[in-house]
């Protein structure tokens, strides 16, 4: 059974950084992975992702240049390091598996979900 668990949430100040990690388990097989966020009245949209065995990532140009994808195969765990963080990035993050090459952008790419982290950037 495939099963993602987020963490790394919480309540930082406008500027501050945060790292969410995605553990991942019950893949026997190489997995693309997805971070989207979904605000308040708003549709999940995504934010970055990071292909399943060559390493490519794509952002969103909201986060380009402040928010930093990244996997540890070893630990079945991907990371999207968040800096520079905005009141407007307040939202839950979730994570997304696919069983797939290449990069998945888009919701309807991923198979697997977790249940989610809140993000809330606030002075």
């Amino acid at each position: 059974q495939v099963q993602l668990v987020e963490s790394g949430g919480g309540l930082v100040q406008p500027g501050g950084s945060l790292r969410l990690s995605c553990a991942v388990s019950g893949f026997t097989l190489n997995y693309g992975i997805g971070w989207f966020r979904q605000a308040p009245g708003k549709e999940r949209e995504g934010v970055s992702c990071i292909s399943s065995s060559d390493g490519y990532t794509y952002y969103e140009d909201f986060v380009k240049g402040r928010f930093t994808i990244s996997r540890d195969n070893a630990k079945n765990t991907v990371y999207l390091q968040m800096n520079s963080l905005k009141p407007e990035d307040t939202a839950v993050y979730y994570c997304a598996a696919r069983n797939a090459y290449g990069l998945g952008k888009v919701r309807s790419d991923y198979h697997y979900w977790g249940q989610g982290t809140q993000v809330t950037v606030s002075s």
